[in-house]
């Protein structure tokens, strides 16, 4: 790796995908830093923007997939024809780790579906972690949520730092820029979504509509909004704009990987329960929602609630970069009761740590601990025999484990 490049959670798990599978398709949003990611693990490369790439993908992909291995093709979803070649190119040398395939957006029928066994395996790369981008202390493990929990932990952010890491973002670009940089930089962003990264799509959707869509979607953040919520704050009602259309928009957003929305976690329930399974919002990283609605630090801390529903986005921002080096899942929780737990994280031998995010506060946080402990009453026997701990992620500045067991963890102190 090059002595400039800032690590990434995800590296480690790149090359053991490598060494399994024939290659790797690294997805992410633009700007979320998949080419130099990928450069990293790469002996070779060809990025098909560019235009004699481009003709020669179309013309002779042969061509353009010859080179030392592990070769990157960047874009590749440019000549989405080029993926049958990359399958054929694998099954013929029998080897493992001969390509890596960035995008930002995939393609828009699913000609991906059938890869086959052991030929290209998918990773997604999200915007960095605190862990990554150097603004956690890193004094608890990601690991001790499941086994032996880590001695307390004190320091890291403040909320008012929080305010400003959640404008700024996790783009590698942009750390170590002035914040108001940042966000200015970031609003270019979240302006071309709608004029430059959707108009790429079939059936692009309008921009002005999109955009307002958008700003919908960001004062939703971290909640369960129907549809036809979001297609009335973007006054897109009052256009004839349907549920179903909105629907239609927000795959696109997710086609792009720029919507991240945050499943119902699927678990048996005992049979008095019923579940919601209704997804909640979220941005892949919470300073496009920012951004979206033009929002600074000083504005979020004059308004505690939407800072509490943004620090939850970076906190399930976090939460997934950290379960995805374990292959593990993030979830939410809901059920017709009202009872609500924000993070579910279960890894694939089933065990499972559950999360409350608050920004803090001793009552606040005496009420999330009652509120996980209410689980036990929700699920399975089963299911609960595989808990592994109950948390309380906050924005304060101690870690530390409650008389009742439950863990106080402050985001800012996280790491893998």
């Amino acid at each position: 790796m090059t002595s400039t490049y800032r690590p990434r959670l995800i590296d480690d798990r790149i090359e053991q995908k490598l060494r399994s599978a024939g290659g790797v398709v690294l997805r992410g949003a633009r700007q979320v830093g998949k080419t130099t990611t990928a450069l990293q693990h790469a002996r070779s490369q060809v990025r098909l923007d560019e235009s004699g790439s481009y003709q020669m993908a179309q013309l002779e992909p042969e061509v353009v997939l010859a080179g030392p291995v592990p070769r990157l093709i960047d874009e590749w979803q440019l000549v989405p024809d080029l993926w049958n070649a990359i399958r054929h190119q694998i099954d013929a040398r029998q080897a493992k780790g001969q390509f890596i395939l960035t995008g930002s957006a995939a393609p828009a029928d699913d000609i991906t579906r059938h890869t086959g066994a052991g030929r290209l395996a998918r990773l997604t790369l999200r915007p960095m972690s605190l862990a990554e981008s150097g603004d956690s202390t890193g004094q608890v493990r990601f690991a001790s949520l499941w086994d032996e929990w880590d001695a307390g932990a004190m320091g890291g952010p403040t909320v008012t730092d929080y305010a400003a890491l959640i404008v700024r973002g996790g783009w590698p670009g942009l750390i170590g820029l002035a914040i108001a940089d940042a966000a200015d930089s970031l609003v270019d962003y979240v302006d071309n979504l709608s004029s430059v990264d959707l108009r790429a799509l079939d059936l692009a959707p309008d921009p002005v509509r999109m955009s307002a869509l958008l700003k919908a979607v960001a004062r939703n953040t971290a909640t369960e909004a129907s549809l036809t919520k979001l297609a009335s704050e973007a006054q897109l009602d009052s256009v004839g704009v349907t549920a179903q259309t909105v629907r239609k928009y927000l795959d696109q957003l997710t086609q792009i990987n720029v919507l991240d929305e945050l499943p119902a976690w699927p678990v048996h329930l005992r049979s008095n329960v019923t579940q919601r399974v209704k997804p909640k919002w979220h941005f892949v990283d919470p300073s496009i929602g920012t951004a979206a609605l033009r929002t600074t630090p000083a504005s979020l801390l004059a308004d505690l609630d939407a800072l509490g529903l943004f620090f939850e986005s970076l906190a399930i921002r976090d939460l997934r970069v950290l379960a995805d080096t374990i292959d593990a899942r993030v979830y939410h929780y809901r059920d017709a009761s009202g009872l609500e737990v924000d993070a579910v994280i279960e890894r694939p031998d089933g065990t499972w740590a559950a999360c409350e995010i608050k920004l803090g506060g001793a009552a606040v946080i005496d009420q999330a601990a009652a509120t996980l402990r209410r689980l036990q009453d929700r699920l399975t026997p089963a299911k609960w025999s595989q808990v592994s701990s109950l948390n309380v992620i906050t924005a304060g500045a101690n870690s530390y484990q409650r008389p009742d067991g439950v863990r106080v963890v402050a985001l800012g102190h996280l790491r893998t």
